[in-house]
């Protein structure tokens, strides 16, 4: 997760830092990020294979800001995250 502001943004990568880099740069980041510029990475997961990397950022979109504000404070490893969203 990325914090953009008064905002959070959710996406994989492979390489969560190179992936921050290319938001910024505005030249292959997301379309979202262009609007609302992301100022650092505030949580991380490595969850290992892409289809439930796929999964758990679909159902982190649809959790309400103070259940992922809740996440960033927590910090769960990924086992933790996947336990937490159903996964």
């Amino acid at each position: 997760m990325l914090d953009c502001g008064d905002r959070l943004y959710t996406g994989i990568a492979l390489d969560p830092v190179k992936r921050l880099a290319s938001h910024r740069s505005g030249a292959r980041g997301a379309r979202f990020t262009r609007a609302f510029p992301p100022r650092a990475i505030v949580y991380q997961a490595a969850i290992g294979a892409r289809s439930l990397a796929l999964r758990a950022e679909a159902r982190l979109k649809k959790l309400p800001r103070s259940r992922k504000l809740a996440i960033v404070a927590q910090q769960p490893a990924a086992a933790e995250l996947l336990a937490m969203l159903g996964l």
